[in-house]
């Protein structure tokens, strides 16, 4: 396994990361509320496919949302299950699709 150097060499230690890279909004309210609506998604669920889309892992999500990790891994999994994924990138690529003609009116 490469192991980086720290982030004051100018490069990035991906080990320590636990945090979302930026606080770039993909998604909006509106497109959110389009996104639940066309799957289904329970409020929990939205609340969790919007910590994941932002970059948090499964633990960052439990720990913020104050429940058990396996408590995400299993709304995690429903909502893969409702919105026919089965990774977190492919999840956030179909929103993003799914809601691009929204963005545009």
């Amino acid at each position: 396994m490469m192991q980086l150097p720290d982030s004051q060499a100018g490069n990035i230690n991906t080990e320590s990361r636990s945090e979302p890279v930026s606080n770039l909004l993909l998604l909006d309210g509106r497109q959110w509320s389009y996104v639940q609506s066309r799957y289904n998604l329970t409020p929990r669920e939205r609340e969790i496919a919007e910590l994941i889309c932002q970059g948090l892992r499964s633990c960052n999500i439990a720990r913020n949302l104050r429940i058990k990790n396996g408590t995400v891994k299993t709304h995690t999994r429903n909502i893969y299950r409702k919105v026919r994924v089965k990774s977190k990138i492919a999840m956030l690529l179909r929103f993003v699709s799914d809601t691009r003609e929204l963005s545009v009116s």
